[in-house]
């Protein structure tokens, strides 16, 4: 009977059979939203208090956005959802409206912020996981410590990875930044530590003219002192101002004071400020103090450099992500030239064996520097045509070596003349490529490249003293000329891109670089002969690619 049934009323029964197999399909889509649901769950509950249970409604729209995020009605839908605006101003984000954007975007560069920073974002972090394609564990440190592009440190490699310039001070095309491009920042913002260049520059000048108005092998010349005067007033008056401005800049907006210091090349402009002080100290004029400096000037000055040091030198020793071989650059001499300028300076105040100890040390760390830099090992290739300017910080260590031996010893014996030599060869080289140091842009920071030619001007008549001839007579004259305009012409610059054109601080767009990059990297696939020969291998070959891929992987995450 009942297969006549079922015979009879065959359509309503195959009309059963197909309906039971959809909801088996339903309860399968149920499992996987659930099980979507609760991994949300999980994250989320660590950092808010959420409800326990989902509704089925926002499991069922989180997991179709999910499944159909191929579709453009999915990709439409994930376009209008409201960003934050907090973290990338370069984005279209909530804040900026109609081409306008809020002051709030720089709010996260001022000091004490990142806790109030984080807890403004807490109720926004879902709108982030939206829109940003990241990993399940990557998304998990992201909430957990909060916004990581501003609070935490950015990699040295991640600098030369996003930057380019004489500075590495310009974002390279495909590299978004925190803070909108369009638009002026605040001057603080725009005041980099690299100003400090200025007042090296003048403060080495005042001592180059006390040096021609008082040394025996120029005295031909019958200069006054007053030039010293003068110059060394302008010195402290433009370090005045200059230290007054960085010192409210730590005060406003001490975390771009911390992207500075992490940043490769900007780190050793730390030292500029001290260095400057100690030259200020050497170059003094003899009408306002004439007797012997007091220690304790050499110890006020010296400590934080010294510090400094401690911290710098001991992460090159130790290795790690800022070790030397992958920081190094050209702008490093200036770590190693307060050495030898305390040096000089301990000489002065009458402190001999503390001026060998420093001497000792910066010849040292010089040697480790000047390897490291020839052998190119951060990128092994050849520096760009736009960091070619940057070469004359080579000729500041050992021209101030040789000055430092010479003062602590008194004589200019072997070593100064090997140092002093060294700096000579060095001066040369540049000089014959002068194309290198044409068609770049002006930088505040191309004062600092002026103390190098000071100081081997001063080497030069330090070795005039001991070899007193036409020649070198001659030379210490030109390298003297030579130092004294490009100081003339940088003021000149200055001043005209300061008060005439205002494009003295144009944005500090290094210092708004973001973490790493947002955009994921597509992976590279093996073309099929790749394939091929990968499968003809030997056991011991395959194993030796492996390791080499493994170590290449290593040190992409350490960038």
């Amino acid at each position: 009977m009942e297969m006549k049934a079922s015979s009879s009323n065959s359509p309503e029964i195959h009309f059963l059979d197909i309906r039971e197999v959809v909801i088996e399909a339903d309860e399968e889509q149920e499992q996987q939203t659930t099980k979507t649901s609760r991994k949300t769950e999980k994250t989320s509950q660590k950092h808010m208090k959420r409800p326990h249970k989902f509704s089925r409604q926002v499991s069922l729209e989180t997991g179709v956005s999910v499944l159909q995020r191929d579709s453009k009605l999915a990709q439409n839908e994930r376009k209008a959802l409201p960003r934050s605006g907090r973290s990338f101003g370069a984005y279209g984000s909530a804040q900026r409206i109609e081409g306008r954007s809020k002051g709030g975007d720089f709010n996260m560069f001022k000091t004490k912020s990142g806790l109030n920073k984080q807890n403004s974002m807490l109720p926004l972090r879902k709108e982030r996981d939206y829109e940003w394609e990241f990993d399940d564990e990557k998304r998990k440190k992201n909430v957990n410590g909060g916004d990581e592009s501003v609070n935490k440190s950015v990699p040295a490699g991640r600098y030369f990875a996003a930057l380019t310039g004489p500075e590495l001070d310009q974002v390279k095309d495909y590299e978004d930044i925190l803070l909108p491009k369009d638009e002026q920042w605040p001057f603080l913002l725009r005041f980099p530590i690299g100003c400090f260049g200025i007042c090296l520059g003048l403060s080495s000048q005042a001592i180059l003219w006390q040096a021609i108005s008082t040394s025996p092998a120029t005295k031909f010349l019958h200069v006054t002192p007053f030039i010293n005067l003068a110059l060394w007033l302008l010195a402290v008056i433009i370090l005045f101002l200059v230290s007054t401005t960085y010192l409210l800049k730590c005060i406003f907006y001490f975390e771009a004071v911390k992207r500075e210091y992490f940043h490769p090349v900007r780190v050793n402009f730390f030292f500029a400020p001290w260095v400057v002080c100690m030259f200020l100290a050497i170059g003094v004029p003899r009408v306002l103090a004439p007797g012997p400096l007091h220690p304790a000037i050499w110890c006020t000055f010296m400590a934080p450099i010294f510090f400094l040091e401690l911290k710098i030198y001991g992460q090159w020793l130790s290795g790690g992500k800022r070790r030397l071989c992958k920081v190094a650059n050209p702008s490093s001499h200036l770590s190693v030239v307060g050495n030898f300028v305390g040096a000089i300076l301990a000489a002065k105040v009458g402190w001999g064996e503390a001026g060998k100890f420093l001497w000792a040390i910066g010849f040292a760390h010089y040697l480790v520097v000047f390897v490291t830099l020839y052998q190119r090992l951060p990128t092994s290739e050849a520096l760009p045509k736009e960091l070619h300017p940057v070469y004359s910080m080579f000729i500041a260590t050992p021209a101030a070596a040789s000055i430092a031996w010479t003062t602590i010893y008194g004589e200019f014996d072997g070593l100064s003349r090997t140092c002093y030599f060294i700096a000579l060869f060095l001066y040369v080289s540049l000089v014959v490529r002068i194309n290198f140091f044409r068609g770049f842009r002006f930088s505040v920071a191309w004062w600092s490249y002026t103390f190098p030619m000071t100081t081997a001007s001063l080497a030069t008549i330090k070795y005039a003293e001991e070899v007193p001839c036409i020649i070198s007579k001659g030379l210490a004259l030109s390298l003297s000329f030579m130092s004294s305009t490009m100081v003339c012409v940088l003021f000149v610059s200055t001043l005209l891109h300061a008060f005439v054109w205002r494009t003295l601080f144009p944005n500090d767009l290094a210092i708004a670089i973001t973490k790493r990059r947002l955009v994921k990297e597509k992976k590279q696939y093996k073309k099929p002969y790749d394939i091929r020969r990968w499968a003809k291998q030997t056991p011991l070959s395959f194993v030796s690619t492996s390791r080499k891929n493994e170590s290449a992987h290593k040190e992409s995450d350490e960038k």
